[in-house]
């Protein structure tokens, strides 16, 4: 079975777009200190070459910035609710530093900067396969990542869901602790989303750049997929 859906629901929306997937199974996405610092380095290194995305003196006027705001404007959001790749650029533009979480975070994290576009994951044991892309019916189940209480999704938001509840809300802006990725995650899948022309050609790069960087870091080769509304 394949682990993710698209509902046509996402393609009335985005009918151009790509979504590129990646599943790896049999990880070991422990950290060491010989990770962690390794894997610091990865993340300095992609902040840098990040910086590319960031031409404009006010951060908003930035193609990558712009393009996703426009996006989130086609449907229902919470307040504020902001791309994965934009709060990514935006510690860059500030100059803070991003620290190791854990190996497969760290890598999707260092190719999202790198290739300016959202990536995200979520461990496949603890998703009720198989996952959709598609628009909240209101009221699904969703504890964000270092929060206590649901705070469910509105009533024609663009989530990533299953039978338990929303796993991401907003398309890519925030994920639920119920899935998130951690240190004891064996099985994954990984996702980018390409939108327009530029995001799609940079996506298609990125997700056999972080199969390979997945490979080479940890070991093991994933298979990756594309949907699209005729695929």
């Amino acid at each position: 079975m394949q682990p993710l859906v698209i509902d046509n629901e996402f393609f009335d929306i985005f009918p151009e777009a790509n979504i590129f997937a990646l599943v790896v199974k049999g990880i070991d996405n422990h950290a060491s200190d010989e990770r962690e610092e390794h894997n610091q380095q990865l993340l300095d290194e992609a902040m840098k070459m990040s910086k590319s995305f960031l031409t404009e003196e006010d951060f908003k006027d930035n193609q990558v910035i712009q393009e996703w705001r426009q996006a989130f404007t086609s449907f229902k959001k919470k307040k504020g609710a902001r791309s994965s790749i934009e709060a990514l650029l935006k510690r860059v533009n500030q100059g803070k530093q991003l620290t190791p979480i854990n190996p497969l975070v760290d890598i999707y994290n260092s190719v999202s900067l790198e290739y300016g576009v959202p990536c995200g994951g979520e461990d496949l044991h603890a998703v009720q396969v198989p996952m959709h892309l598609g628009l909240a019916k209101g009221g699904e189940d969703f504890i964000p990542v270092g929060a206590d209480e649901s705070e469910p999704a509105l009533p024609e938001e663009l989530i990533y869901y299953d039978s338990e509840g929303a796993i991401c809300r907003s398309l890519n802006w925030r994920d639920a602790q119920r899935t998130m990725l951690t240190e004891d995650t064996q099985d994954a899948i990984l996702i980018i989303e390409g939108i327009t022309e530029q995001q799609k050609e940079r996506g298609a790069k990125a997700i056999l750049e972080l199969q390979n960087r997945i490979e080479n870091e940890l070991g093991v080769k994933g298979e990756t997929f594309t949907i699209t509304a005729n695929q």
